[in-house]
């Protein structure tokens, strides 16, 4: 409020004090320093609730009618106050909830009724905390969150080893560990008494006033010292002669939705602090070394051992003021003022009447339209890996739909009705040369080793493909045994062409019309719709030839399947407090109805113009899933089927891919067709000229990236496309810079394709 104060007046109307006086008023209580004033109402101490809530709001009133020069914008720190505050005209009402008060101890049991009453009516919600947004974010559409800032220059102070020592902590000895803060229900009095009596050496100082408990309950011991309340400026200098800084919470209602203020001081003094379970503490602050997670004493012991054996200034400390440095009142504030400003303006937008109403008609308000940063479009790779990044790097609000009623896009997997984990849209085989995009997955998935191998009948027999040696000894009963004789037999079935053009050149080639006819030929009539000779030559050119024995699919140094399924990996990406995620949702039903900064457009890009040159052509895929009471229907995940004779191209089966244990197997029979959703751009001169024509209207629309296979009309495998978006992300940084994000430092290299 300090820094609200320098650009605008500010009251702080406290709670009620009762006192002896017959009559309620205020008594006007000015911080010069800080340039806020303070009110607090005084009350007759035997009135009823009636009675004090009729006389608050008469205070109230008379207040802003005496001291409000315009309309205010009212800003609730508790919901009880608004039981006399509603019929206030504000400017706008901001309900800045700081905990989860329906927990705590004596809660008051009209709370729950006047936070309902106070989000209906709130203009903007902050939320002290990440935990406490996700479980209020569902309550209100223009609700942020905003976790515990410091003052670290204040707290730094700290860090001066010739602060002088407070009296009553002078002639305390040993290591000294330390908590200040409201001492209730949210300290874990049982664990402060175990930790004091496993180690009597330490020297434990407890700060704070006393609240909600009876002075009896708190554990006694020579080593436990409570100090009592103490000034904010007094406390760098309590903080210099800690050691370790402790957060003894405990885990219970009251601390479900914390987010302590304590963690970030702490650091900033220079502290190495050692805390229970609190999630807010352990997401935002887990991962550093100098703060220690512990769930009950012995652990609380062993981690304030690590604590005291660190060095006051090592490399711990240097990660703890990198982490801080993106965190500040100001920056804070700054924010919150953005938001208010805007709540304000659409308030007045919202009461506005056109200047040549007759009479003023009672108008209905219209529903206040959600704010997000940005609009992710489509759930799949590209949009999942960009809203991930937005959320948990950029620190922006992103709300991501997709018209399918799941996550993953083409990727979902799911367990079918026998229980058997299936691949929806037909089988995802991860593959990849990019360290960083396995890195960057690793963040929300384990990986089961998989190399995938692929075989094609061929009449009666089961070949390898790629062909190899393996499959010209099968195929023409041969004993080729170099690749040298391999490469000799290709050679010499091999035809030449005066130029290398389409798909069909490419085949014959290489290997001859034979192989072409028998391989290639038929299976891409029937996965393109068109004959190879009609299609450009990068489609039969990502299926290389082999002269060795190797019959492995992919030759990546990295192939692997996520333990948990495709759709877990994905459900962990968007698990992230600043990402709302709505299926089934098409996002034109839903851009009229938000407001955002910019836009992520994964779908297919005509569609996103309306068609307005024409539909660019995509081959689609129908599939026949089946479930067979046996453990295996085949000898490997992937039989194609080159011949025309079958309408499908290949069968799956799952278990191969994912290494399930089953009694039954599920497997699917793969249709392309020209009807259904858009799976593979067809490679065509004049489908690329067309989508040029859609590219030069993508680039003149800078609200909005194209990212992904269908919005850049391009055959992409998953870590292509994991890659593409990475690089979005980093440019879309570098041409506007984004508070805490970190940009991507290195373009990835795309893979063999699939």
């Amino acid at each position: 409020m300090r820094r609200f104060a320098r650009e605008r007046t500010v009251f702080v109307f406290e709670e009620f004090i009762p006192c002896d006086h017959p009559l309620p008023y205020l008594e006007y209580h000015p911080f010069p320093a800080d340039g806020v004033i303070a009110l607090r109402p005084r009350l007759p101490h035997w009135w009823g609730v009636e009675e004090r809530e009729t006389a608050l709001r008469g205070l109230l009133d008379m207040l802003v009618e005496t001291g409000c020069r315009s309309q205010p914008v009212l800003w609730f720190y508790t919901p009880m106050m608004f039981a006399f505050a509603d019929g206030v005209e504000a400017a706008a009402v901001v309900y800045d909830c700081m905990d989860e008060l329906t927990g705590f101890r004596f809660a008051d049991p009209r709370l729950v009724e006047c936070e309902t009453a106070l989000l209906a009516r709130a203009d903007a919600v902050f939320t002290g905390g990440w935990s406490l947004y996700e479980a209020k974010r569902h309550r209100h559409s223009n609700i942020h969150a905003f976790p515990s800032a410091v003052d670290a220059d204040h707290f730094g102070r700290a860090r001066d080893r010739d602060l002088p020592a407070p009296a009553d902590q002078a002639g305390l000895s040993g290591p000294i560990l330390g908590f200040y803060g409201v001492i209730d229900e949210r300290l874990d009095l049982a664990l402060i008494r175990e930790v004091a009596a496993l180690r009597p050496d330490w020297t434990i100082v407890m700060l704070g006033p006393v609240a909600k408990l009876d002075p009896a309950e708190l554990p006694r011991a020579p080593n436990l010292h409570w100090l009592g309340n103490k000034r904010y400026d007094e406390l760098p200098a309590y903080l210099a002669g800690w050691n370790v800084a402790l957060m003894p919470f405990a885990i219970n209602e009251a601390t479900r939705f914390i987010s302590p203020t304590k963690t970030p001081e702490y650091l900033a003094a220079g502290r190495p602090v050692v805390s229970t379970g609190i999630a807010d503490v352990i997401r935002h602050y887990g991962d550093l070394e100098g703060c220690a997670i512990a769930s009950d004493a012995a652990g609380f012991v062993a981690a304030c051992e690590a604590a005291l054996a660190l060095s006051p200034d090592g490399a711990w400390r240097d990660a703890a003021d990198r982490t801080l440095a993106e965190i500040s009142w100001d920056r804070t504030q700054a924010r919150m003022a953005a938001i208010v400003g805007d709540a304000v303006t659409a308030a007045k937008i919202t009461r506005a009447h056109a200047a040549n109403d007759a009479t003023r008609v009672p108008t209905r308000v219209p529903a206040r339209r959600e704010r997000f940063d940005t609009l992710v479009v489509g759930a799949g790779f590209a949009g999942a890996v960009l809203a991930e990044r937005l959320a948990a790097d950029a620190g922006q609000r992103v709300l991501v739909v997709d018209r399918r009623d799941h996550i993953a896009g083409n990727a979902y997997d799911h367990h079918d009705a026998a229980g058997v984990l299936v691949h929806r849209y037909g089988p995802h085989i991860f593959h990849t040369n990019s360290q960083m995009v396995v890195d960057y997955l690793s963040r929300f998935t384990a990986w089961r080793p998989y190399e995938h191998r692929v075989l094609a009948r061929v009449g009666d027999q089961l070949l390898p493909v790629p062909i190899n040696r393996t499959t010209l000894n099968e195929l023409y009963g041969l004993g080729l045994s170099t690749d040298a004789e391999a490469e000799a037999f290709l050679a010499a079935r091999a035809e030449p062409v005066a130029e290398i053009r389409t798909s069909e050149d490419v085949v014959v080639s290489s290997v001859g019309r034979e192989l072409y006819e028998t391989f290639f030929r038929g299976y891409t009539r029937k996965q393109w719709g068109l004959d190879p000779s009609e299609l450009d030559r990068s489609v039969t050119a990502r299926v290389p030839t082999r002269t060795d024995t190797d019959d492995r699919y992919f030759l990546d140094r990295f192939q692997a399947m996520p333990a948990g399924g495709y759709t877990a990996m994905f459900a962990r990406m968007l698990d992230h407090p600043n990402i709302t995620v709505r299926t089934g949702v098409d996002y034109r039903d839903v851009r009229e109805r938000v407001e955002v900064g910019h836009t992520v457009f994964t779908g297919p890009v005509d569609e996103f113009f309306d068609h307005r040159f024409g539909k660019l052509p995509y081959r689609c895929l129908d599939f026949r899933h089946e479930t067979h009471e046996r453990e295996t229907f085949q000898p490997v995940a992937v039989v194609n089927y080159p011949g025309e004779d079958v309408a499908f191209t290949r069968i799956t089966e799952y278990k191969h891919l994912t290494g399930q244990s089953h009694p039954k197997t599920s497997v699917s029979y793969e249709f392309p067709s020209d009807q259904g959703d858009p799976y593979y751009p067809v490679p065509r001169d004049e489908n690329q000229a067309l989508y040029r024509r859609y590219e030069a209207l993508a680039r003149a629309t800078p609200d909005v990236s194209f990212v992904g296979r269908l919005a850049t009309y391009r055959y992409y495998n998953m870590d292509q496309v994991v890659a593409q978006a990475l690089a979005t992300y980093r440019r879309m940084c570098e041409r506007a810079p984004m508070a805490g994000a970190v940009p991507v430092s290195s373009s990835v290299p795309a893979g063999p394709s699939t």
